[in-house]
């Protein structure tokens, strides 16, 4: 089993690029997993109290359990995700996403290559790099539509967590990527290198592995 980490910053368009990736591989080849899924859970906590956390924060995701999903797919059994609620800051206390095992899986997620752990499971480590202006505009515009959140909430969390978050850890993990495509799903060359790389694994030829 391939594994591919697509790491980069919000709105850098990392979920872009994996879903093109998919559509050229063919979705039946392909299980996609989300790191937002793996937010740690803290349902002892009252929702104000939710809402001061760092999400930005490599520590604020569950990467032992991640890790442990992603060895579960390698041995070839099927796993059950958790899904996050962003608008609660918490997992869904009755709905997990099923993941099954297959050719390729492809992780995607702010600190994918943060955790040197977590770096150690991937075959091919990519970094998806986008101007942070075009960054913070679709993130504004993601978290209204599909999150529920107001101008101010987000303008507060950019500047007390995202954009020194970003700088701190996700910026520094761009050096431990095999390849770094610029512009996110803009680069259909950066898109369709990725492919091809990936076509190359699944028909045996595995000498460029970067593991």
């Amino acid at each position: 089993m391939l594994i591919i980490g697509i790491a980069g910053g919000t709105g850098s368009g990392k979920t872009t690029v994996a879903r093109s990736v998919i559509d050229r591989l063919g979705s039946d080849r392909v299980t996609f997993v989300s790191q937002d899924n793996y937010y740690k859970d803290n349902p002892h906590l009252p929702l104000a109290e939710r809402e001061k956390i760092n999400y930005d924060h490599p520590l604020a995701f569950d990467n032992g359990l991640l890790i442990e999903h992603l060895k579960e797919l390698a041995a070839g059994r099927p796993v059950h995700a958790p899904v996050y609620d962003f608008s609660l800051h918490a997992r869904s206390v009755s709905d997990t996403l099923g993941l099954k095992p297959n050719n390729i899986v492809i992780i995607e997620g702010l600190h994918v290559l943060s955790d040197e752990n977590l770096r150690e499971m991937l075959d091919i480590k990519v970094f998806v790099d986008t101007d942070p202006d075009v960054r913070i505009l679709r993130r504004v515009l993601r978290d209204i539509e599909e999150r529920g959140r107001s101008i101010q909430s987000i303008h507060d969390q950019y500047i007390n967590t995202v954009k020194p978050m970003h700088e701190a850890f996700i910026e520094p993990s761009k050096k431990y990527a095999d390849l770094i495509i610029p512009e996110g799903g803009h680069n259909e060359v950066g898109i369709q290198l990725l492919s091809i790389l990936t076509e190359k694994y699944l028909f045996g030829d595995r000498t460029w592995s970067g593991s």
